[in-house]
């Protein structure tokens, strides 16, 4: 389907002969799943869409933006097998300040199975039914991740206001542009326990929508003496990162990011800014994309580019792009695709207005 859609999009362009043919070859897919003609697909949407900057953080809220949100969601599941992951910074923040005690392996369970439910009302007013499963992931207990929090949770702050929460709970703060948020250790996905729950839901009968690892999953590790118990860890693994690892292990066909901005772009807000159309792995390491960004942009394309280097389908493909364009970004209309092949000089840049970019290489 995807590969239809670029086709198709890249034909209406003038592409050359060459780069239509090799994509109307990865309309075949790889595996045998449920329905030949749709390609599996994760989506991820972030946490923060389902509470905008400057909304107070209360159900209410999080139904309406659900609510907003479902229609494109619905229309995805309609034409590709799809798998939902979500974000739950804020959210898992927000319960952090209720219970300042609690541990985040626990609030990271509790947000899921609240997101999980407010996602689920919400697409049932589309016809779907969802299937949220609550993901235990291990993770390196001793990872240097630890030693360096980098992930947001929570709201955004003041400088004084930081501060002040800081010195009285012990947490740890860093910019987020001219706010501050605290920040927490955000280890690597190693190990998905309920994949198989979610590859047979996946190969059932049934049309319902997966939701699978929000958060990026409930952290745990394996005690070293007996590997068979699991403890909860201090951590909230990167929701990104994680549905990179999920998509890799169901064998999708593609990755999509969807966030509150747009795909990558190179110099935003000079005159020569530009949005990448298509970019390979190789092109966005070479050039460091995202290395401005290490708590927004930077974890995503990290993440498009482990999923499509991972993944055992030669053909494999992530994009980044905005939650409102997700219909366009399959057809490269809009956003940024990435993958190995077919790709002329490693970058092929779009002709946009750079005043509608949010993000920036």
């Amino acid at each position: 389907m995807f590969a239809r859609q670029a086709l198709r999009t890249i034909a209406s362009r003038g592409g050359n002969s060459a780069i239509t043919t090799n994509l109307a070859a990865t309309a075949i897919r790889s595996y045998s799943a449920t329905s030949a003609a749709h390609d599996r697909i994760v989506v991820a949407v972030g946490g923060n869409a389902l509470q905008r900057r400057g909304d107070r953080l209360t159900i209410e809220n999080m139904l309406k933006a659900a609510a907003e949100m479902a229609p494109t969601i619905a229309s995805l599941h309609a034409d590709h097998e799809l798998v939902l992951t979500h974000g739950n910074g804020p959210q898992v923040g927000e319960l952090a300040l209720e219970r300042s005690n609690a541990t985040f392996d626990v609030l990271g369970a509790e947000s899921m199975g609240q997101i999980g439910y407010v996602l689920a009302q919400a697409l049932a007013s589309q016809g779907v039914n969802a299937c949220p499963v609550i993901c235990q992931v291990v993770v390196d207990a001793q990872s240097d991740a630890f030693k360096n929090p980098t992930k947001f949770v929570g709201p955004v702050y003041g400088s004084k206001e930081a501060h002040a929460l800081g010195q009285s709970l012990g947490w740890v703060f860093k910019p987020d542009g001219e706010y501050y948020r605290r920040v927490v250790p955000s280890p690597l996905p190693e190990e998905i326990l309920q994949i198989d729950a979610v590859r047979t839901l996946l190969e059932s009968d049934s049309n319902d929508l997966v939701v699978a690892c929000g958060g990026g999953g409930v952290p745990v590790s394996r005690v070293p003496a007996c590997p068979s118990t699991l403890q909860g860890v201090e951590a909230v693994i990167d929701k990104d990162m994680c549905g990179a690892k999920l998509a890799t292990d169901i064998n999708a066909d593609g990755y999509i990011i969807l966030t509150d901005g747009g795909g990558i772009w190179k110099n935003f807000g000079k005159e020569d800014a530009a949005e990448m159309a298509l970019a390979t792995p190789e092109y966005l390491l070479g050039t460091k994309a995202g290395k401005n960004f290490p708590g927004s942009m930077g974890p995503k394309i990290e993440a498009a580019i482990k999923f499509v280097q991972d993944s055992k389908n030669p053909n494999a493909w992530a994009a980044i792009g905005d939650l409102r364009d997700a219909a366009k970004i399959m057809s490269n209309e809009e956003g940024t695709i990435i993958r190995e092949e077919n790709v002329p000089g490693g970058v092929v840049w779009r002709d946009s207005n750079p005043n509608e970019a949010e993000q920036e290489v």
